[in-house]
């Protein structure tokens, strides 16, 4: 088994489902991980509307070559809102008839300090009673996107929740937290289960003091993170998070898909 190239539809928030798993078809991607789709972030709706029961969209799924191996929530285990624990205990049941072994929630926070941690662990603790009582497989994985930017502060973290899954940022913790991705790998790898993968140029744009650009263009250092990857063998997904619906200046997903693989990037 090898590592599970996939996208965000992040980057094709306009597109159906139908849609977004025909442009991985294209590309030869295996997976995609859903975040918006038919150009809504409010997935439990989108899906209600469109399938009508859990049951009906997970018999779309199985008709499909391509695999969803992730929905994409915005709770937040640290600053987390009632409307968007709301949000995600809406989103499970669609998860759990699919098959989707993972709902993605943010860190939150600035610091993963102690007084962090705790407010990380209350919500943490929500969500385990509430998949208990409900029988849930699916479960969430932590996304390194806030405080955890750094190997150590990701460390502190998983040493407080050995149990929890991490989806690693590798851009972030590369552009952000100043880190060698094969090093900040080396130090977390045993928690992680799905990769974002991206590149930026040391540019400020409308929201970060960094700019995205298309995969290959600038030099986030792909290649020896794969290969440490491949040399664990590492069979989760590598996702390439192409974020249009926060930055409107990027180009399309299937252009930078394009790209990829025009520059054999992955």
């Amino acid at each position: 088994m090898s590592l599970v190239r996939c996208f965000s539809t992040l980057g094709c928030p306009d597109l159906s489902l139908d849609e977004a798993l025909d442009l991985a078809r294209r590309y030869q991607l295996a997976a995609i991980e859903v975040r918006a789709l038919g150009g809504s972030l409010d997935l439990p709706t989108y899906l209600s509307d469109t399938y009508g029961t859990p049951a009906a969209f997970a018999g779309r799924l199985v008709e499909s070559e391509v695999r969803v191996v992730a929905f994409d929530a915005s709770l937040r285990l640290v600053g987390g809102t009632i409307t968007e624990r709301e949000q995600l205990a809406a989103l499970a049941p669609w998860a759990e008839a699919a098959g989707i072994r993972w709902l993605r929630v943010f860190d939150g926070g600035k610091l993963a300090d102690a007084a962090e941690l705790a407010e990380a662990a209350e919500t943490l603790r929500w969500w385990r009673e509430l998949r208990a009582r409900s029988g849930w497989q699916v479960d969430v994985m932590v996304e390194t996107h806030d405080a955890l930017l750094t190997r150590a502060a990701i460390g502190r973290f998983v040493a407080a929740f050995p149990e929890t899954a991490l989806l690693w940022d590798a851009h972030h913790t590369w552009r952000k937290g100043g880190e060698a991705p094969a090093e900040t790998w080396r130090a977390i790898r045993n928690a992680v289960v799905h990769v974002h993968v991206k590149d930026s140029i040391a540019v400020p744009s409308a929201r970060h003091p960094f700019t995205y650009v298309f995969p290959g263009a600038s030099d986030f250092p792909m290649a020896p993170l794969l290969a440490e990857l491949r040399a664990d063998r590492f069979v989760g997904p590598v996702s390439l998070e192409w974020e249009k619906v926060w930055h409107p200046y990027l180009g399309t997903l299937d252009e930078a898909l394009a790209a990829a693989a025009t520059r054999n990037w992955w």
